[in-house]
């Protein structure tokens, strides 16, 4: 083989190594450190003690998150009060997961009814770092262009960089109507689905999967997953709404929720 060749496929290899890196999973980009503990809600789902996602607290003993994110082959355990994964923090507790509850709608090969619900082992320690996160009851689209509120440990960067502190970042809630057109989404997203814009590589993604888009202090959706190329414009983050479930997830945790939302409990 002479050196011309050599220099193509070197060039080859080289190009298919900038597009895996031009493509990662699992961060949000664009997000700047937040606050330490200012979302005393957040969790992070964990496998062998390894990040894998995200959830938040949605009752003493509940956390919810994406269904994708759930092995049944492996023990997953859950991390509260944390704003670094690896440092010490007085805050901070590891627990063990009594029972996984993926929706039953869920399957690995869509993104539909990508909800979880994790059952701790015991209640949560409640405190300033620790609190449990109101989440909608009342179906209804959030309108486009509120600003909302997504946040994670998932990758950050195109080298594959995972950061130790919990970033955050205000993205804008897209119309379905908007989501859904060609250029986008193309007609995927259903009622129980909702996206937000991602704008110069402003966005979140699967290693974020799991996670509240929280939009006036309430949280509206779950990240979700999907394949897609993070931070691309036209491909628009896409969220797991929580309100279409309500009675499901009413049912599976004994209705022990209920009385821990200080939003109204409206059958739907």
């Amino acid at each position: 083989m002479g050196d011309s060749w050599v220099r193509v496929l070197a060039l080859i290899f080289l190009g298919a190594a900038m597009c895996a890196l031009a493509q990662p999973r699992g961060r949000i980009l664009g997000g700047s450190v937040a606050q330490a503990h200012a979302r005393p809600y957040m969790a992070s789902v964990q496998v062998n003690g390894s990040h894998m996602c995200g959830g938040f607290l949605i009752a003493e003993q509940w956390v919810l998150s994406a269904a994708h994110c759930w092995d049944n082959t492996t023990d997953m355990q859950v991390l509260l009060g944390a704003h670094s994964l690896s440092l010490p923090e007085s805050s901070k507790r590891l627990y063990n997961v009594l029972r996984a509850v993926p929706h039953p709608g869920s399957k690995p090969d869509t993104i539909d009814h990508d909800l979880l619900l994790l059952q701790l082992s015991e209640k949560a320690e409640l405190g300033p770092a620790v609190q449990i996160l109101a989440w909608q009851h009342e179906d209804l689209d959030v309108k486009g262009g509120t600003l909302c509120d997504v946040a994670g440990w998932g990758v950050d960067s195109y080298t594959g960089h995972r950061p130790d502190l919990l970033k955050n970042l205000t993205v804008p809630v897209m119309d379905r109507a908007t989501c859904n057109l060609r250029i986008y989404h193309d007609g995927t997203i259903t009622d129980s689905m909702m996206c937000t814009e991602s704008h110069y590589r402003r966005d979140s993604c699967t290693g974020d999967s799991g996670g509240p888009l929280v939009c006036g202090g309430v949280a509206e959706a779950v990240v979700t997953s999907g394949s897609r190329v993070c931070g691309n414009r036209k491909k628009p983050s896409i969220f797991t709404r929580v309100a279409p479930y309500q009675k499901w997830i009413m049912l599976e945790t004994n209705d022990t929720i209920s009385h821990q939302s200080n939003l109204s409990n409206k059958a739907l």
